[in-house]
């Protein structure tokens, strides 16, 4: 099953009406308020899911909400997250546990694509590291005993939905250059946005195989995967080429939250801990990963969240 099919999937055996009933199921989804997100939200809610809309803007967020209640009868709730701000990451999880007991999925799916280089989150790493990387990575930590507990409780599998993309095929490098996710020398000689964002995606990946391997024994599935080149605003910052590739090769939106919802509700996706999903929902090829990348990347992660974890609320 070659790169080539990521680019051109053939026709989906998944649709939407697949998912089965999710009633008594709580979902988070990041970015849940546009693109994939908002797809991915709105077929949950048709199911019965209760779903929650993790967005850094509220009034946007409520504003898709309003749009999904219209067109599902089903009403998602908000949750303020920024992903680029580690103490809202912490805030956002605390806020979670504060109003739900259970954490049946966990739609990793929000992120940013080549913004300009100069773009940092609050705490100083690269921005589409520190959003796409780091801030789910902590995000994930924080709920991850409350979908082990749930996982335990209900005898059923958790899932973790990890939005990765065809561009970690690209990457080149199998393991991260840990000096370009901060300022220095190392990040100004790289100086490619879209190296920064192949290797976010890449780092997606690694933290979803490290979920796995942790946690597959404690009743969670971790699966990452590519959810198709979109007609959605992500690429919004890409350069002209990026855009006439885009302007080619896209499909439609609601596409692109097959693989992921696949994954995410059936029984066969049980079953994907440690994949890595092609459009549209298929299993693909991993690419090529360093020994002990996937733990060096986790323990760098833990070391950057520390100060956060030992800090009051």
């Amino acid at each position: 099953m070659g790169l080539w099919t990521q680019f051109f999937p053939p026709r989906s055996k998944f649709s939407v009406d697949d998912i089965p009933d999710l009633s008594g199921q709580v979902a988070i989804v990041t970015g849940g308020n546009s693109g994939v997100g908002w797809e991915t939200v709105k077929a949950l809610l048709a199911h019965n899911a209760e779903v929650y809309v993790a967005a850094r803007s509220k009034s946007r967020a409520t504003e898709a909400i309003d749009t999904l209640e219209a067109a599902t009868g089903k009403r998602a709730q908000f949750l303020q997250l920024d992903l680029a701000d580690l103490a809202s990451v912490k805030a956002s999880a605390e806020d979670f546990l504060r109003r739900e007991t259970r954490l049946d999925m966990l739609f990793n799916n929000g992120g940013v694509m080549v913004p300009p280089l100069d773009q940092l989150t609050v705490q100083g790493y690269d921005l589409q590291f520190g959003t796409n990387v780091l801030g789910h990575f902590y995000f994930t930590q924080l709920l991850i005993p409350i979908m082990i507990s749930t996982a335990k409780e209900t005898k059923k599998t958790g899932r973790i939905l990890n939005t990765s993309s065809v561009a970690a095929h690209q990457f080149g490098q199998r393991n991260i250059s840990y000096g370009t996710v901060v300022p220095g020398p190392e990040r100004t000689k790289l100086g490619s946005v879209m190296k920064l964002y192949m290797q976010s995606k890449f780092g997606n990946i690694l933290l979803s195989n490290e979920l796995q391997r942790r946690y597959g024994g404690e009743g969670i599935m971790s699966v990452s995967m590519h959810p198709g080149n979109l007609k959605t605003e992500l690429g919004r910052h890409a350069g002209h080429i990026i855009k006439i590739m885009q302007a080619i090769i896209t499909y439609p939106q609601p596409l692109g939250a097959l693989t992921q919802l696949w994954a995410g509700t059936t029984d066969e996706g049980a079953n994907l801990g440690g994949k890595f999903l092609y459009p549209w929902a298929r299993v693909g090829e991993m690419p090529a990963i360093a020994p002990g990348a996937e733990e060096q990347l986790w323990s760098w992660c833990e070391d950057q969240v520390k100060q956060f974890n030992n800090s009051q609320s």
